[in-house]
């Protein structure tokens, strides 16, 4: 079962970017991804000589990242070495391989800064229908609780619901964080009705907010629900320092300002100052359930039944336990496995008849085994 088909990883040979390496070599295990790695050089070189000396040494240390990863059990696409602008190249590259996830670093830490986003990662954030993945420099993947902050929108639905089959993956907490903004006191002749109004406000929210996860499936998770009140960005940030938040899963979609349609002002305050890696979703879900449809026997169909079942995947996995037994109507397991999915989906009615299902074929089974018992004595 393939959830990430395919990962772009962009090296740039830093020093920063053995750990976006290492990051790609454990997504792609965790994820069943296949890795094609990319690096950009100039296209202004007027020097052949050079040129060629530059393309053949980039061939060769992407070589050399590819077969380090092959060795580690990595599916390896094609290595490329492009030439023109970075952010443009690699967007354009993900487009042409159909990658599900361009994974990239955040750039190297400055004297004097405190968190660094490199030019070439925000443009790519920026110009990238396809969700970007930003590894943070020295922070090894280490995923225990992830974050997502919603707005009601549609680029926070879909990030939600990919935060939510990672969390099932990594096995991680999972925070959703809702932040409502209060009214300033300018459109109001008294403090008392700024009060009034930013309660009314806040309440509504809250009220929306538990509408927004009424849509989603969080059975099965370590989960909970926050919501706050102030500047979007900064409580954002607040969250992630105050719970070590390993992952922030966001979507970059805006709506104020004509400059900032694209990810929106809130996302770009908040992935230039995150202390940790992130994932930005736009248009695209980096979750793509692929099943391979060839398998035939009971033991993979199961198998593929209960990962989808880790995952969140309940529908899928509902599918999978029914193809067992297709097979095979009298497989016990397919039957407790579908009656455990229905539990997770709070729906005991239908859990209780797979339950029985199951337990009336032991049953019968056992009733055959004590009637062949019984044949064998009388015969002797």
């Amino acid at each position: 079962m393939i959830l990430i088909e395919k990962i772009l990883l962009a090296h740039d040979f830093s020093k920063s970017s053995e750990n976006v390496v290492a990051t790609a070599m454990e997504f792609a295990k965790i994820f069943h991804s296949e890795v094609v790695p990319i690096h950009v050089l100039p296209d202004d070189m007027t020097n052949e000589k050079v040129k060629s000396l530059l393309h053949g040494t980039a061939s060769q240390k992407l070589q050399e990242t590819a077969e380090m990863l092959k060795n580690e059990g990595v599916k390896i696409g094609e290595p490329m070495v492009v030439y023109g602008s970075p952010h443009r190249v690699i967007v354009e590259a993900a487009v042409d391989l159909n990658a599900s996830l361009i994974l990239t670093g955040s750039g190297e830490t400055q004297k004097g800064e405190k968190f660094f986003l490199g030019t070439t990662t925000e443009r790519i954030i920026l110009k990238s229908e396809k969700p970007v993945f930003v590894v943070k420099e020295d922070v090894a993947l280490n995923v225990q609780h992830i974050l997502c902050p919603v707005d009601f929108s549609a680029t926070s639905k879909r990030a939600l619901k990919n935060a939510i089959t990672m969390a099932h993956r990594f096995k991680a907490d999972l925070t959703i964080l809702s932040v409502c903004e209060l009214q300033g006191s300018l459109w109001f002749t008294s403090e008392g009705d700024r009060a009034i109004e930013n309660e009314s406000r806040y309440a509504g929210h809250k009220e929306n907010f538990e509408k927004f996860l009424d849509e989603f499936n969080l059975a099965g998770l370590n989960w909970k629900r926050e919501t706050r009140k102030g500047k979007p960005a900064e409580e954002i940030l607040s969250a992630i320092s105050e719970k070590m938040i390993d992952l922030l899963v966001m979507g970059t979609s805006g709506k104020t300002g004509l400059n900032r349609l694209v990810i929106g002002s809130v996302t770009e305050k908040v992935i230039r100052e995150v202390p940790c890696s992130f994932l930005t979703l736009k248009s695209e879900d980096i979750i793509s359930l692929q099943l391979q449809t060839s398998i035939q026997d009971i033991e993979n169909h199961y198998n593929t039944a209960t990962q989808l079942m880790e995952d969140g995947f309940y529908e899928e996995s509902i599918e999978q336990f029914k193809l067992c037994l297709s097979i095979n109507n009298m497989h016990v397991p397919s039957h407790y496995g579908i009656a455990r999915v229905y539990e997770k989906m709070n729906q005991p009615e239908k859990a209780k008849i797979y339950r029985n299902s199951g337990m009336e074929i032991l049953n019968r089974i056992w009733d055959l085994k004590i009637e062949q018992e019984a044949r064998k004595l009388r015969s002797s």
